[in-house]
């Protein structure tokens, strides 16, 4: 053994590995309390998150009733042609009942579709088709359930007839009937909750070429810029006697210019990257929905709004379904064919369809495209997003 080994600690020995001792037992207590508060943390907002989550979820309506009628008929149903293309049927309900949609009028227990859209979402999710269905189109409804038990006989009458008739079910099988396309989401949007939706992205901005002035809609906005707020773009795009040629065309041209703004006002405040803003929308637009099973809920919705808001607006389309005056009844639509066909023929194969503001009217029978060519892509008149009209 050395005499190193021998010699006894010096007196300071002791008292650092002391020190070193105490300052270890210190770390670990630290690290204790760090993690019993991390823990707590995560605990806590945990059970925030699951209460917001709670909320919001709480706040759709499932239409199971709809689900339930739709899987009595699956054989009828048309196929998904495209596995991962999506046709989302928005329905806006001129319903009176409920909280805030009965100062636009009284509740006669009636039940009709104001405003009828078909979405349809492009499998690779670079695109998306909004298609305009005129109210007032004559159509084949199938024989429906009604609320009081009995059960109705097909009828050729007004789109808007099969809500009231059968509700959203009887919709949705008349516009598959109509259009050979398998709707596989629906979601039913009250006056209160569009509303709410545009309040919620601090209101959204258009560009007016002439003053409006409509006492009916409660509406008088100068030419211009104008951003309105949630009340003031329900009577906007209700609006239709006063506003320019007081024709329901004018009036679906205003709500896809309408909708083309609204999503340029939802990407540009970064909706998804703020978790404030993102609760407000989503709690609007869950408050006052009616969905399918599928999106009723928050992650459903967030999904469907995410899509939209990752596709450039210049590939969000607009339009109408090609249609004319009805030949028994210049106050009612047929559709124009061959070019309604065309149309559905594109959607249903995820073909991508062409918009332009100065497209041609499609005439009855006509073909259209270029000369020698005998298939090609048509153009319908319709914008985009990007083509709001206040760029």
């Amino acid at each position: 053994m050395t005499d190193s080994a021998r010699t006894p600690p010096g007196p300071g020995a002791g008292s650092s590995a002391s020190g070193r001792g105490l300052a270890r037992r210190r770390r670990r207590r630290w690290g204790a309390a760090a993690a019993c508060g991390t823990v707590a943390l995560a605990v806590a907002a945990a059970g925030a998150g699951w209460a917001v989550y709670d909320k919001l979820g709480d706040n759709i309506r499932a239409d199971d009733a709809a689900a339930a009628e739709l899987a009595r008929h699956a054989r009828e149903r048309p196929p998904d042609l495209v596995p991962g293309a999506q046709d989302i049927l928005l329905i806006g309900s001129d319903t009176r009942a409920g909280s805030g949609n009965a100062r636009y009028g009284r509740d006669l227990g009636s039940r009709r579709s104001d405003t009828m859209i078909l979405l349809h979402l492009a499998a690779d999710r670079r695109s998306a088709t909004a298609v305009s269905l005129p109210r007032d189109l004559m159509v084949r409804v199938p024989g429906c359930p009604r609320t009081d038990g009995s059960r109705g006989e097909p009828v050729f009458t007004m789109l808007n007839q099969a809500f009231e008739l059968g509700g959203s079910a009887c919709t949705i099988r008349t516009v598959e009937q109509l259009t050979g396309i398998r709707v596989d989401h629906h979601v039913i949007v009250d006056f209160s909750g569009f509303k709410d939706l545009v309040d919620a992205v601090d209101g959204v901005r258009i560009c007016l070429k002439e003053p409006i002035d409509d006492k009916a809609a409660r509406l008088r906005l100068p030419a211009g810029r104008v951003t309105l707020d949630g009340e003031q773009a329900l009577g906007y795009v209700r609006a239709r006697e006063s506003v320019g040629d007081g024709s329901d065309t004018e009036r679906m041209r205003r709500q896809q210019r309408f909708l083309g703004a609204l999503v340029t006002r939802m990407r540009g405040t970064d909706v998804l990257l703020d978790p404030l803003r993102l609760y407000a929308v989503l709690d609007a637009a869950t408050s006052s929905l009616t969905t399918d099973p599928g999106l009723a809920s928050p992650v459903g919705l967030y999904r469907l709004v995410r899509v939209l808001h990752g596709i450039p607006t210049g590939h969000v389309r607009f339009l109408t379904v090609p249609r004319e005056p009805y030949v028994h009844d210049a106050d009612r639509d047929q559709l124009v064919e061959p070019a309604a066909e065309k149309l559905f023929a594109r959607l249903r194969t995820d073909q991508p369809v062409a918009v332009a503001d100065g497209a041609p009217k499609p005439r009855r029978g006509a073909q259209g495209g270029a000369k020698g060519d005998p298939s090609p892509a048509p153009v319908f008149t319709g914008n985009t997003a990007a083509e709001h009209g206040c760029a």
